[in-house]
């Protein structure tokens, strides 16, 4: 309930279009219960012949006692064609407002959902890289696909007929007691019409509660679907390099299979519903039926009287059943809530303070001081008394066997994770007291993985930048891109694809230097930028890099040691610690682990030359 009351607090925006919903809910209802009193002159008056008579002991104000002498009074003919077009205008105007309502409320669960999807995507940018190695992205995706139009449902209908139904329920409640003092029913009639329907509600609340689980089950197979899919489709290469089509497929068929058992179950329960309230409503229907058909028989009720007392209770069953599935429907929005909240509350671990010194330039030096790490499953620590200064202008790389912490000590510069002890300063400043967005506009990356969107070259380059076309075509050229881009049938506007599949590896890899130079960051990170290269690529790309160097302060992480080389230091890292540093001739004669390195790439790099040749 507590989710649900919080899950509400959203309609707290769209409060005006709820609110006019509400009204033209009670309009729709009035209108919808009108006719009913219409039934006592059809039936006593028109059909029976009779005239109305006010019961003895029954005060009335002098406008109702008007009134029925006024019908009385009435030729028949007359007193129905007036009943006929008063029925038709009732009708209209309940419909009319019924269209507003139900207009209104699909408006607003439109206007919720569209929140809720912009808070969860809002906060999963807002989270820390931290969140995302524990959380598939499949299973996110689903919290903003699946979750979302199950509580968009609920909504529309669930919301709407929470308030709905229960007003239309008092009305007719007073309705009916109205008919009761009116013409002096007797109490049973009342007790069993509104003692036996509301025990409907214990076996739709039980099997509510099996829902809400179900549903969280359900919910929970449709984000491993989605991540399945995900993975499937990205890596469909892999998939039919390895003839993996059939194992794949199977594997989608076991889990739809289990999401299709988990479906039914949740169908059978909320189709159940509606049977036990048909049999609780007949149950009530009958009772009230014979007592009253005694009471005709005796001549202590009016035939007008019953039939109008019998649509009021009629009317009645209505919501309560309508209540009763919109329990279930509530139970299943409950558990898409939980799981949205749960994102929605998931702590932010690298966050900025409230107050953050300004960074406006960089001017000296990047320091590491005593820095140790772990992710917050392991125990281990990945890296450990890792310390070491960058001076400005420096080119510094990082070498070590794969796993040694390379690429963990360049995520820290720019706060994807922050150290465990230790501190990380630019120009004595710990970047924990610096703002995230001034930090990172300071700090351009070029990855192993070149990270393009499905969208132009043009957008690409510029990302996060106004668009300035001089200056794109520059960069374009320093990144050695301008030539290939320029023969594409749409130049700078060609879609490269979505990861940028539609070009080769050089080429994205160009783009994305291309990226960092348009963003002209004074701080450089390079992880393995050519590792994955072929030979004519890795120059016109080492080319590129070279360009985008010059003047900057770099920090460098190569498996390929030829392309560091000339680095101004080269720092030496094993199992998450520094074990040695200096220039590349130093290290040859001193580092056994970086003369290692350096002489299997080369001996490989000779042997594979030689069979060649």
């Amino acid at each position: 309930m507590k989710n649900y009351t919080r899950f509400l607090k959203f309609i707290n925006p769209h409060l005006g279009i709820f609110f006019l919903a509400i009204i033209c809910m009670i309009l729709s209802t009035i209108f919808g219960a009108s006719p009913i009193g219409m039934i006592i002159p059809l039936v006593d008056t028109i059909i029976a012949g009779k005239a109305i008579s006010i019961p003895n002991g029954v005060i009335l104000p002098p406008f109702a006692v008007d009134l029925i002498k006024h019908i009385n009074a009435m030729p028949k003919i007359e007193l129905l064609n007036i009943m006929a077009v008063g029925l038709l205008v009732m009708f209209f105007l309940k419909e009319l407002f019924m269209f507003f309502q139900t207009y209104l409320m699909a408006d607003v669960s439109q206007r919720i959902v569209r929140d809720i999807k912009n808070s969860i995507y809002k906060k999963l940018l807002d989270l820390s890289l931290d969140f995302y190695n524990h959380n598939p992205t499949g299973q996110l995706m689903s919290r903003i696909t699946y979750d979302s139009t199950v509580i968009r449902d609920a909504i529309s209908s669930g919301v709407a007929d929470t308030f709905y139904q229960p007003i239309q329920m008092v009305i007719y409640l007073a309705l009916l007691i109205g008919v009761k003092f009116y013409f002096n029913i007797s109490w049973k009639l009342i007790l069993i019409g509104t003692v036996i329907l509301p025990l409907i509600l214990y076996p739709v609340v039980k099997i509510g509660k099996k829902l809400r689980r179900i549903s969280r089950e359900s919910q929970e197979k449709v984000a491993d679907i989605n991540n399945m899919l995900l993975e499937t489709i990205s890596s469909i290469k892999l998939v039919k390099a390895f003839n993996m089509e059939e194992y794949e497929t199977n594997r989608f068929k076991g889990k739809n299979q289990n999401f299709y058992k988990l479906d039914m179950k949740s169908i059978k329960r909320m189709k159940i519903v509606s049977p036990i309230t048909e049999a609780m409503a007949v149950l009530c229907v009958t009772l009230i039926i014979w007592i009253a058909g005694k009471s005709i028989l005796d001549g202590t009720l009016s035939a007008g009287a019953f039939a109008a007392f019998l649509a009021a209770i009629f009317s009645m069953m209505k919501p309560v059943k309508k209540l009763s599935s919109v329990y279930g429907i509530n139970q299943q929005a409950m558990a898409a809530m939980e799981r949205i909240f749960q994102i929605l509350d998931t702590p932010i671990t690298v966050k900025e303070k409230e107050t953050v010194v300004p960074f406006n330039s960089f001017e000296k030096e990047i320091t590491f001081n005593n820095v140790f790490f772990k992710y917050d499953n392991k125990k281990a620590h990945i890296l450990k008394n890792i310390s070491f200064t960058v001076k400005k202008g420096e080119i510094v790389a990082l070498v070590g066997p794969s796993g040694s912490g390379k690429s963990t000590v360049v995520n820290l510069l720019p706060r994807f994770y922050d150290p465990g002890k230790g501190s990380i300063k630019i120009d004595g400043v710990d970047i924990r007291d610096v703002g995230l967005k001034s930090l990172r506009e300071k700090i351009g990356m070029v990855t192993q993985e070149t990270l393009l969107f499905n969208d132009s070259v043009r957008e690409n380059i510029s990302y996060g930048h106004e668009i300035n076309e001089e200056q794109m075509i520059r960069v374009a050229k320093s990144a050695n891109a301008h030539m290939f881009i320029r023969d594409f049938p749409e130049g700078y506007d060609t879609i490269i694809g979505e990861r940028g599949l539609k070009i080769s590896g050089g080429q994205r890899q160009r783009i994305a230097i291309a990226r960092a130079l348009y963003k002209n960051p004074p701080i450089l990170i390079l992880d393995e930028a050519t590792s994955q290269l072929d030979t004519e690529s890795e120059k016109l790309v080492q080319e590129a890099i070279n360009k985008l160097m010059a003047g900057r302060t770099v920090i460098a992480i190569a498996h390929r040691l030829s392309t560091i080389i000339h680095a101004d230091r080269i720092i030496v890292v094993d199992n998450g610690e520094i074990i040695d540093s200096g220039s590349h001739n130093e290290l040859l004669e001193r580092s056994t682990l970086y003369k290692k390195l350096y002489h299997m790439q080369f001996e490989i790099g000779a042997s594979t030359i030689g069979d060649i040749v």
